[in-house]
C-alpha cells in the first residue's frame, strides 16, 4: 500500500516538474529566461522547454509598436511666450533584454526624455516659429529621443507634437493680426482689379480713338476721291459743251439755254402744294429762246429739204422792250381742271 502511494507521489512530481518546464510565449512578446537570476536566453513567440526550479521567465517585454502618451506640459518659448505642448512617442523594443535589463522602467524613462527634450527644442524657439515649424520641432526630437534611447534596445518610431495652446491674450492678437492681413491682402487685390480694369478700359479706349481715327481718315480718302471723280466727270461734260459749242456756234448754246430754263420754268408747275404762283417772266428772253430754238431747227432740217422747199422761213423775232411782272395763274399737279 505504502509502494502504491509512493508511486503516486512520483508520478505527481513528475507531472509538475513537466508542467513547469514547459513554457508557451505568445505572439507579440519575447520572455526573458533567466538561470538561476541570470539571464541567458530571450524566448521567441512559441513553446520552449526549460529546467524547473533552475530557469524561469524573468520579464516579459512587448515587442509590438506601442504608443506613448506625453501629458500636457508648459513650455516658455525664446520670446518668453507661456504655450501648452501635447505630444506622443511610438516606439518598438528591438532588443528584449537590453529593454528588461538596462533600464528600470521602459515607460518612464521614454517619456522623462521626450518631455526633457521637448522643453529644451521648443525652448530655444520663438512662438511664431513653435507654430509654423512642427515638422522641424517633430524631426529634432525623433533624432534626439532615438538616439537616447538606442542603448536600451528601443526604437523611436515617431515623435508627433499633437496640440500647442498660446495664452488667451496672444490668441486675441494672433487674430487681430490675421484679420488685418486679410484686409490688408483684399484692399490690394481690389486695387489691383481696379487698375487691371482701368488699364483695359484705357486700351479699349485708345482703340477705339484709333479706329474712329482710320474711319474718319478713310471716309475723306473716299470723300476726296468721290469729288475728284466728280470733278473730272465735270470737266469732261463740259469739254463735250465747249467741243460742241465750236462745232455748232450760238446754235448749241441757245439750244442748251432754252432747254434748261424751260426746265426751271416747269419745276414751278409742279408744286403739290401752290395754286396761284408768282414769278417773273421776260417775254424777250422766253420768244428769243424759242427764236434760238427754231434756228436750230432750220439749221438742222433746212438742208435736207433742198433747194425746192417753198416753205415759209422761220424768221426770229425783234427783241421787245422788258414787259413788268405779271401774275399768271399756274395750275398745280393736284388741280383737277388741269389736264
Amino acid at each position: 500500500m505504502g509502494g502504491l502511494i509512493f508511486m503516486a507521489l512520483a508520478v505527481l512530481v513528475l507531472f509538475i516538474f513537466l508542467v513547469m518546464a514547459v513554457t508557451v510565449v505568445k505572439q507579440g512578446y519575447v520572455y526573458t529566461i533567466e538561470r538561476l537570476g541570470k539571464y541567458t536566453i530571450a524566448a521567441e513567440p512559441g513553446l520552449h522547454l526549460i529546467i524547473p526550479l533552475i530557469d524561469r521567465v524573468g520579464r516579459k517585454i512587448n515587442v509590438m509598436e506601442q504608443v506613448l502618451d506625453i501629458p500636457g506640459q508648459e513650455i516658455i518659448t525664446a520670446d518668453n511666450a507661456m504655450v501648452g505642448v501635447d505630444a506622443v512617442v511610438f516606439f518598438q523594443v528591438l532588443d528584449a533584454g537590453k529593454a528588461a535589463y538596462e533600464v528600470s522602467n521602459l515607460y518612464q524613462a521614454i517619456m522623462a526624455l521626450t518631455t526633457t527634450n521637448l522643453r529644451t527644442v521648443m525652448g530655444s524657439m520663438d512662438l511664431d516659429e513653435t507654430l509654423s515649424k512642427r515638422d522641424e520641432i517633430n524631426a529634432r526630437l525623433l533624432s534626439v529621443v532615438d538616439h537616447a534611447t538606442s542603448p536600451w534596445g528601443v526604437k523611436i518610431t515617431r515623435v508627433e507634437i499633437k496640440d500647442i495652446r498660446p495664452p488667451l491674450d496672444i490668441s486675441e492678437a494672433m487674430a487681430r493680426q490675421m484679420k488685418a492681413e486679410r484686409l490688408k491682402r483684399a484692399e490690394i487685390l481690389e486695387a489691383e482689379g481696379d487698375r487691371a480694369s482701368n488699364i483695359l478700359r484705357a486700351e479699349g479706349d485708345k482703340q477705339s480713338a484709333i479706329l474712329k481715327a482710320e474711319g474718319k481718315r478713310e471716309a475723306a480718302f473716299r470723300d476726296a476721291e468721290a469729288r475728284e471723280r466728280a470733278a473730272e466727270a465735270e470737266a469732261k461734260a463740259t469739254e463735250l459743251v465747249s467741243n460742241a459749242i465750236a462745232e455748232s456756234g450760238s446754235q448749241a448754246i441757245n439750244y442748251f439755254v432754252a432747254q434748261e430754263y424751260t426746265k426751271a420754268v416747269g419745276k414751278f408747275a409742279d408744286s403739290p402744294n401752290a395754286k396761284t404762283i408768282l414769278f417773273p417772266v421776260e417775254a424777250t428772253q422766253l420768244i428769243g429762246s424759242l427764236g434760238g430754238i427754231g434756228e436750230l431747227v432750220r439749221g438742222s432740217f433746212g438742208d435736207s429739204q433742198g433747194s425746192g422747199n417753198t416753205g415759209t422761213p422761220i424768221h426770229e423775232p425783234r427783241p421787245q422792250r422788258p414787259q413788268p411782272v405779271r401774275r399768271a395763274s399756274v395750275p398745280s399737279s393736284n388741280d383737277p381742271a388741269r389736264g
